[in-house]
């Protein structure tokens, strides 16, 4: 059974930071791209980052290059996500998404 559970997101003032990560199971996680993605409040799902299956290749959205690092540990087949400078824009639920599974999600929530 593929399964995908986020840890990690909780409140954090502006400026702060979080390190998400997504631990898989029932498949071989090392043969797959994995990526992050977000929904705010009220608005759709946005694509954040995605890296390829031996961590040679990673894309942030416009939205959090400089600030978000995708990275991912195969021998514990787990991918991350490093939040740094965060922005209150960045609240959202956070899901990891690979090997056609999704995650239940994680808060995250940007406040002072």
């Amino acid at each position: 059974q593929v399964q995908l559970v986020e840890s990690g997101g909780g409140l954090v003032q502006p400026g702060g930071s979080l390190r998400l990560s997504c631990a898989a199971s029932g498949f071989t996680f090392s043969n797959y791209d994995m990526n992050w993605v977000r929904q705010a409040p009220g608005k759709g799902l946005e694509w954040v980052s995605d890296i390829n299956y031996n961590g040679g290749t990673t894309a942030y959205a416009d939205s959090v290059k400089g600030r978000f690092t995708i990275s991912r540990d195969n021998s514990k087949n787990t991918v991350y996500l490093q939040m740094n400078s965060l922005k209150p824009e960045d609240t959202a639920v956070y899901y990891c998404n690979g090997a056609g599974a999704w995650g239940q999600g994680t808060q995250v929530t940007v406040s002072s």
